[in-house]
């Protein structure tokens, strides 16, 4: 299984200089993910199959959609139409696909040989009981302070997404669009 790690640590470390390098945002997610994703089968290869699931659910797959939906927000405009229609195009795709193909393959080989394999010596199987136990325990305050740091990100979220008084935003109080009366 060493070589599936190998080539697991590869794929990640590409898909995150990747990451770092693209102009454009929605290119950087999906390089992102695919990151994500090869950080999860390292998991899963080194003994880990509960922090590989959460690597895969939680990053992967639903603050990557949050991401998302903040750039679609941030990126409402006359133009809009047309940068998406330049984002759909094949060869924007390939880089992601392609990484994802290589973890895919290595995923079914490492299930087809036989998924269950012994811990290394001097490692053991991580189970959920386990990781609440140290988040809860030891580590319950850096467990809070990630906590806060997703509270702030998403109020600057909220402060970025949000329209100026003078664009059809609900003035303070009044209840009703553009601060109209009664």
């Amino acid at each position: 299984m060493d070589v599936t790690f190998y080539i697991s640590a590869a794929v990640a470390v590409v898909a995150t200089l990747a990451v770092i390098t693209r102009y454009n945002a929605v290119h950087a997610l999906l390089y992102l993910i695919v990151s994500l994703l090869a950080v999860s089968l390292i998991f899963f290869i080194l003994g880990a199959p509960f922090a590989a699931a959460l690597e895969a659910i939680i990053y992967a797959g639903a603050i990557m959609v949050l991401f998302i939906f903040v750039i679609m927000i941030l990126n409402l405009g006359p133009q809009a139409a047309r940068v998406e229609r330049i984002w759909l195009k094949p060869r924007t795709w390939l880089g992601p696909a392609a990484l994802a193909l290589i973890l895919a393959g290595e995923l079914i080989y490492i299930l087809i040989s036989g998924g269950e394999q012994e811990p290394k010596a001097g490692t053991a199987v991580v189970g959920a009981n386990e990781v609440g136990i140290a988040l809860f325990g030891p580590y319950l305050l850096g467990v809070e302070l990630a906590s806060l740091l997703l509270l702030a990100g998403l109020v600057g979220a909220y402060h970025l997404g949000r329209r100026s008084g003078s664009e059809g935003s609900d003035s303070p109080g009044s209840g009703r669009p553009n601060g109209e009366k009664v």
